[in-house]
C-alpha cells in the first residue's frame, strides 16, 4: 500500500498558488484513476483506491503547511504503514528549477516547513518524496510570500504539463518501484520525462 500526500495549504486562498503544488498534484491524480479526496480522516482528505493494481491513499493534510507533520503521523499509525517503504510525499522545492523533478529516498527537509513538520513528527527523515521545482523567489520578494503567490502567465502554460509529469511519476513508484523512478525521473533536465 502507498501512502501518497500531497502537500499545501487548505482553502480558496491558497488554491493553486506555488505552495500548493502537492494538493494540484493530488487532484490530477485522482481525476485520472476515478478516486475522490473527499473523505476525512487524521486532519486530512483522503481518497482510498487502485493506481497499476496497488492499494493507495492520496491524502491532502488541511492542518496548514506549517502542521502537516501532525496529519501525516496520525495517518502512518491509523493505516500502520512504514513510512520507509509506504510513504511518498509531494512538494514544492524553490531549491530546483521550474519544472525540474527529484526524488529522494530520503534526507533532510532543507529550508521547506512542511517536511520540517513530517520529519520532526515522525521521528525519521526516512521516506521517500518527490521535490518539484517552483525556482527561487525574484529579486527581493521574500520566500514566505514568493511561495503563497500564483505562477507566472509563462509558468501556468506549462503547468498542465508538469502536474501530469508528476502524475506519470507518481504512477511509475506505484507500479514499478521507487528506484526505477528515480533512475527515469532524476536524471532529465525537468522539462521532459
Amino acid at each position: 500500500m502507498w501512502l501518497i500526500v500531497g502537500l499545501g495549504n487548505p482553502g480558496t486562498t491558497y488554491a493553486h498558488t506555488r505552495h500548493n503544488i502537492g494538493f494540484d498534484a493530488i487532484d490530477l491524480l485522482a481525476n485520472r484513476h476515478g478516486l475522490e479526496v473527499r473523505g476525512k480522516r487524521a486532519q486530512s482528505l483522503v481518497g482510498e483506491g487502485q493506481i497499476a493494481g496497488q492499494r493507495v491513499v492520496l491524502v491532502k493534510p488541511q492542518t496548514y503547511m506549517n502542521l502537516s507533520g501532525q496529519a501525516v503521523s496520525a495517518l502512518r499509525n491509523w493505516y500502520k504503514i512504514d513510512p520507509a517503504h509506504d510513504l511518498l510525499v509531494i512538494y514544492d522545492d524553490m531549491d530546483l528549477p521550474f519544472g525540474r523533478l527529484r526524488f529522494r529516498e530520503r534526507g533532510s527537509a532543507g529550508t521547506h516547513n512542511g517536511m520540517r513538520s513530517i520529519v520532526a513528527q515522525l521521528g525519521s527523515s526516512e521516506f521517500p518524496r518527490l521535490r518539484v521545482g517552483i525556482d527561487q523567489a525574484p529579486g527581493h520578494q521574500d520566500a514566505a510570500s514568493y511561495v503563497l503567490s500564483r505562477f507566472s502567465k509563462e509558468e501556468t502554460a506549462e503547468l498542465s504539463d508538469l502536474l501530469g509529469r508528476v502524475a506519470d511519476a507518481v504512477e511509475l513508484v506505484v507500479r514499478e518501484g521507487l528506484t526505477t523512478a528515480m533512475n527515469r525521473y532524476n536524471s532529465t533536465s525537468g522539462r521532459t520525462s
